[in-house]
């Protein structure tokens, strides 16, 4: 069954074309990671498919109702945790979740019920009678994320869920979404953070310039990287390091290659002859972040 369906939308804000065309689908129980540098359409699509923007023109439908058509069907199916809270900080913990049960029309009995088991489980139920405008930014993601799931939502947005977050509020904040999916709901996931998209995500789309690049695993897009194994080098001095499929960040370089004993000799033949030591030589096979990175240079 499909959870979420974009085709072809497009969005115009004056002079700048946000979205060219926009189309995806995400499968029910899928966590389906949404990545883009900013400005490449990921607010604007997300916007639509929550009912808050329209498009000028294309279609999104979720569980299978249209997004303008039949919003309210629509919007009873999602919870949203956005990027910045929508908490209201001179209200407690408990006002701001009973507020949103209500907007979704749930009983009294059975939001209390559900609103006590979201505030233990993410450790804030000892605050739920204190004003959110106290509480650290990792507590208001939390007090959000049991926002988003009072109603019990098939389908969650979630855009940077864990975005400078605590170590500790970071943790429980994924382990959460995976829980989310193997209950069978759909997870939306927007987010800079590519090791965490990389851990989560049964598939990702990126977007570019308002179009999608490409939507696969995180898996099939890493083997797109040329070469199997990056090598990681650091130099104590100064160092331009002259070999193929070399790329520079910070004080490392790192080498793409299908054959790592012989790039290390060459990298160990460079240092000798150039006079720097090698503080450090790392092997790893291409992260995600390599392959975003190398799908947007082929954007270009």
């Amino acid at each position: 069954m499909i959870a979420i369906e974009a085709e072809g939308l497009r969005k115009r804000f004056g002079n700048v074309e946000a979205l060219k065309g926009v189309s995806f689908r995400v499968k029910r129980g899928e966590i389906f990671g949404f990545l883009g540098p900013n400005g490449a359409g990921k607010t604007t699509t997300v916007r639509i498919l929550t009912g808050i923007l329209k498009p000028d023109s294309g279609k999104a439908r979720i569980n299978g109702y249209d997004i303008i058509e039949e919003t309210l069907k629509a919007k009873q199916s999602i919870g949203v945790l956005p990027e910045v809270s929508n908490a209201y900080p001179d209200l407690t913990a408990w006002q701001n979740i009973m507020l949103i049960a209500s907007l979704y029309g749930m009983r009294r009995r059975e939001a209390e019920t559900r609103a006590n088991e979201l505030l233990k489980e993410f450790g804030i139920h000892e605050r739920k009678d204190a004003k959110v405008r106290g509480f650290s930014k990792g507590m208001k993601q939390r007090l959000m994320l049991c926002m988003a799931l009072i109603s019990d939502p098939e389908i969650i947005f979630l855009d940077e869920p864990t975005s400078g977050l605590d170590v500790q509020s970071a943790r429980m904040i994924r382990e959460k979404v995976l829980e989310i999916a193997n209950e069978r709901k759909t997870v939306f996931l927007t987010s800079h953070n590519m090791d965490e998209v990389n851990l989560l995500c049964d598939r990702v789309a990126i977007i570019n310039k308002g179009k999608i690049v490409t939507v696969d695993t995180p898996e099939r897009l890493k083997s797109r990287v040329g070469g199997n194994v990056a090598i990681e080098v650091s130099f104590g001095g100064k160092a331009e390091l002259n070999l193929e499929n070399v790329e520079r960040f910070g004080d490392k370089h790192v080498i793409y290659t299908t054959n790592p004993y012989k790039t290390i000799c060459e990298v160990v033949d460079f240092a000798r002859k150039s006079g720097v030591e090698i503080v450090s030589i790392n092997t790893r096979t291409p992260t995600l972040e390599d392959a975003f990175l190398k799908l947007l240079e082929m954007e270009r």
